[in-house]
This record gives C-alpha cells, sequence and structure tokens, in this order.
C-alpha cells in the first residue's frame, strides 16, 4: 500500500488532550496504556489478534509532515507551540504485546504502550482502528478455518466491503488460514497467493455455455475452474467435460441446495470418468454453512460477505486505556475506570499460558511499573504470550511486512491445533478459556 502519513487517521479529542496535556505540564508523565477486551463480541470462544503488523508499520509513518501541519493550522483549535510540538513527533516509547496470530480471552493484554502521556494517547485511534477491524476478520475466518477441515478456503469479499477494507480482509484471512484471495492488490502488497477464474457474466456473453468453456479452456487449458450453474446446472456438468475433459481441475457451484447439489455432481463427474475433478462452492458461506457441508462430497470453499464483515462481528470491542502513570512526586500510581459497565483493572500486565499442550486458563500478571520487559520472569510452568514489539521507538521488523504475515499464520496454526475442544464450537458461549491474574 502507499506509504503516506497516518497521522491524521486520528480523532480530534486526541490531539486536543495533548495541547491541553501540555498547557498542564503533564504532557511528559511516564504512562502505561494497555490494549484489551472486557468481552469477545459476538460470544464468540476465543479471538485472534491481527493486524499487528500493519499497525507497527501506521506507528512508523505517524508524523506530522507540513502537509498535516497547514490543515492543522487552518483549522485553528491547537496552539502555536503544540503544533511545533507535533512537527518533532515520533513515538520513542516501547511497546509489548501478544504477536500478530496469537489466539486471546478477555482481559488479555493484547498491548503495553510505555511512554510520555502524550506520545502514547496519539496512537490510541489508529491503533484500535486497525486491531479491531482486522481482528474481528481472522477472527471470523479461523471459525471457518476450523469449520472447513482442512479443506482450502479462498477470500473473495471484495465487492462486499470498501476498496482499501478488502485489501486488509484479505491479510487477516490469509493469516487465519484461508489459502488465497481473489484480491490483487493483496496479492501485490501481501505476497498472498490469488485466485479467480470466471463469472456467471462470461458465460452469459456466449452463445451457449459450451461455447462459454470452450474459450475458457482454450485460454487456460484443463487446470481451470468451470462454473456450472448459470443454466441448467447437469446439462453444466456435462458441458465441462466436454470442453475440458475428464482430467478438468474444477467445476464450481454458486447456487442451490448445496449438500444435495453437491452430492448430484460429484455422481456425475464420476459416472463421467472425471474421477479428479473436485468441487468448490460460493454460495453465501459463513462458518455455520460450511460446517453443515461437513459430509458432503465438497472440496474447496470461496468465501465473499461473510468473512469481511467479521460474520456479524465487524468489530472485537478492544479499547486503549492508561492503565499506570507517573504522579507529580514521580511516583508510579496504578489507575483505572470505575464507570458502571466499563470497569478496568490498573497495573502493567503481560499475558502467560500454561506450558502444557492444551492450556486451561489464560493468566495475566501484574507487575511493577518500572519493570523492563527482559526482567520479566513467568512462574514455573507457565509460559509468556507477551512480546517485545518496539523498543525505544524501533520497530522489530520481524514482524512487519511479508515475513511478519508469514510468522503470524504460522503461529495461528500452532494456537488453533492447542485449543480445547469446547473452542471448535460455533455455538454461542463462554470463551473458551477464563481470565486469571496474578501478581507477579
Amino acid at each position: 500500500m502507499t506509504n503516506t502519513s497516518s497521522a491524521l487517521r486520528t480523532d480530534h479529542y486526541e490531539l486536543t488532550m495533548v495541547d491541553a496535556a501540555l498547557r498542564a505540564g503533564t504532557a511528559n508523565r511516564a504512562s502505561v496504556f494497555e490494549v484489551f477486551t472486557r468481552r469477545l463480541n459476538g460470544a464468540r470462544r476465543y479471538a485472534v489478534l491481527a493486524g499487528t503488523g500493519r499497525m507497527l508499520e501506521a506507528i512508523k509513518q505517524f508524523r506530522f509532515t507540513q502537509q498535516e501541519l497547514e490543515y492543522l493550522e487552518k483549522r485553528n483549535f491547537l496552539r502555536p507551540e503544540t503544533l511545533d510540538w507535533l512537527a518533532n513527533y515520533r513515538f520513542r516509547g516501547s511497546i509489548s504485546g501478544y504477536l500478530e496470530g496469537e489466539i486471546f480471552f478477555p482481559h488479555s493484554p493484547l498491548l503495553t504502550v510505555e511512554s510520555s502521556f502524550a506520545e502514547g494517547v496519539l496512537l490510541e485511534t489508529i491503533v484500535l482502528s486497525i486491531l479491531n477491524h482486522d481482528s474481528a476478520i481472522a477472527t471470523a475466518a479461523s471459525r471457518m478455518v476450523m469449520a472447513s477441515q482442512n479443506r482450502s478456503l479462498a477470500e473473495m469479499g471484495s465487492r462486499r466491503t470498501s476498496e482499501t477494507s478488502a485489501v486488509y480482509a484479505a491479510r487477516a484471512a490469509y493469516i487465519a488460514g484461508f489459502a488465497a484471495t481473489s484480491n490483487l492488490e493483496a496479492g501485490r502488497s501481501y505476497a498472498i497467493p490469488t485466485m479467480g477464474t470466471a463469472a456467471h457474466s462470461f458465460t452469459l456473453l456466449h452463445d451457449s455455455e459450451l461455447d462459454a468453456f470452450r474459450a475458457q479452456v482454450a485460454a487456460y487449458g484443463s487446470n481451470t475452474t468451470l462454473l456450472i450453474d448459470t443454466y441448467d446446472i447437469e446439462q453444466g456438468v456435462h458441458n465441462a467435460i466436454a470442453a475440458a475433459g475428464t482430467e478438468l481441475s474444477a467445476v464450481r457451484i454458486d447456487s442451490g441446495d448445496i449438500p444435495v447439489v453437491a452430492s448430484k455432481v460429484r455422481k456425475l463427474l464420476d459416472s463421467l470418468g472425471a474421477h479428479n475433478t473436485k468441487i468448490t462452492v460460493t454460495n453465501d458461506l459463513d462458518e455455520h454453512t460450511i460446517a453443515a457441508l461437513a459430509v458432503a462430497p465438497v472440496d474447496s470453499f470461496g468465501v465473499g460477505t461473510s468473512v469481511v464483515t467479521g460474520s456479524g462481528t465487524p468489530t472485537l470491542g478492544m479499547v486503549y486505556k492508561l492503565v499506570a502513570r507517573q504522579d507529580k512526586s514521580g511516583q508510579w500510581q496504578p489507575v483505572s475506570k470505575k464507570s458502571e459497565g466499563k470497569i478496568s483493572r490498573g497495573g502493567k500486565k503481560v499475558g502467560m499460558r500454561q506450558s502444557a499442550a492444551e492450556p486451561t486458563a489464560e493468566i495475566v500478571g501484574i507487575v511493577d511499573a518500572t519493570t523492563k520487559f527482559h526482567e520479566i520472569k513467568p512462574p514455573a510452568g507457565l509460559d509468556l504470550i507477551s512480546a517485545p514489539l518496539v523498543t525505544n521507538g524501533e520497530i522489530n521488523p520481524k514482524n512487519t511486512g511479508v515475513q511478519g504475515i508469514a510468522r503470524a499464520r504460522q503461529l495461528h496454526a500452532r494456537r488453533l491445533s492447542s485449543l480445547p475442544p469446547v473452542a471448535h464450537s460455533l455455538r454461542r458461549g463462554e470463551p473458551a478459556l477464563n481470565t486469571e491474574f496474578i501478581e507477579l
């Protein structure tokens, strides 16, 4: 994607808070912010963290260039001193947290941001914007991956969301285990495999379905997928094999009662000698319809609307809260909200999980705010889930770019296999792991 400043992809009040804090002399107070969720939206059994690599790249690009400063000056809601401060802004603090692709639960300390108040508060909106969107997509995609029972899934929802969100949705779905995307920009930007053959319009363009199939095979050979439901599906199968032969790679079904239709198509393909021709389906699928096809002769799925909209849960409700700060005497104080329904827990935290193959709880360790990350030692039997992401303003490059996506995809595959059986349920319910707090 184009490298531009991300500094104005924020909320107005982030800048007014900085302005007021600079005036009050509190802007430079050392502070700890935390990103977490109070609950799993949509009654998910677990959630998947995605967007971390994008977030780190956005933080690197969070600069107020002359263009941004001129816009703010014209708006005339910030003092000249604040504009000067923004002109020199770059994040110089440290960030630790869960790696991209990691699973999480209510109150998991997804990110811990340590900096001055002004440096840290400016990142609130951009961090939440990226992580809430991408994690909702990845969580939905992960559930679909589980429901597919190791059958291939392709993301094809570009026309069901904005042109920019489509690229990021493809990235998140790929991290969660999807095999490919239809979006070429996602392929270019993130090295995700791309796929696609033809729509119904290509068949309707030609004088007959057979002519359309022959034209497609002439262009791509038998290693292609023919869409067989523009007219009559049974005749479509006959025309597909007539055009491509029994070595046709696959046929696609985009309508009808899929379990019934797929079974009929499989039997017909086999009767024609096309035993190796696979069946892919693309008819308004979500994790529930995919699970219902567990015993159907379907080899792969193409998912559109459901995955790019988070399958009914388009955000995960992450929040970015101040949890500790120095007072005017330089002493550290844990701070937290007491608002009804929005209570938070103060103090700097790290995430841990049992070393056993199948964890039984999410353990959140509360540490002294002065403790450096490398000094944190989990108790015996617990593994540290949190990891350093930014150290004194320097971003760990392993967590960004194509390399970061590959690492996130691998991590998620491992975590998915370690979840307890209850996590595989698609029914609404309590999180698969309870969250417990301990003092370190």
